[in-house]
């Protein structure tokens, strides 16, 4: 039981291995699409996956479009602030890919627009916060979903 995290061209390197450290613990694999804001070796990165990072199962594309080539058959979700359906709404499956944008503007309009009835969003309450922290948001999903799966 497991999902597949992918993130599409992330730039913080301790939320990617905060992200990292989480993937493993859930079960899940890490998917991490090019251009990076930052490199794979970064010591912020491992710092923040700590000593997990070489036990993680993680899969790198030069780009969104090789990323699409490769799974292009995958049940996919996608997570922006701009979805309309509620995350605790999605119907979770073993193996889905959860995919999120860069922690500057998150996934890029085409991607949103073209997978419009796959798009969820996690709630914020506060007219103050725009989005939540990339690691914090793949954290509430990916549990909620090992949750579901559990249950199912």
């Amino acid at each position: 039981m497991g999902f597949n995290i992918v993130l599409i061209e992330p730039e913080i390197p301790m939320n990617t291995g905060n992200i990292g450290r989480l993937s493993l613990a859930s079960g899940s694999v890490l998917h991490l699409v090019k251009p990076f804001g930052f490199e794979i070796n970064d010591a912020r990165l491992k710092r923040a996956g700590l000593d997990y990072w070489k036990h993680l199962e993680v899969h790198i594309y030069e780009d969104i479009e090789a990323f699409y080539a490769t799974n292009k058959n995958e049940n996919m979700v996608y997570l922006s602030s701009y979805g309309e359906k509620d995350y605790s709404s999605i119907e979770y499956k073993d193996n889905m890919f959860l995919v999120f944008g860069k922690e500057s503007v998150g996934l890029p309009k085409t991607i949103t627009a073209e997978n419009a009835d796959n798009l969820y969003k996690i709630p914020i309450y506060s007219d103050h916060v725009r989005s939540l922290n990339l690691a914090n948001a793949v954290g509430i999903v990916v549990y909620d979903g090992l949750k579901c799966l559990s249950n199912a």
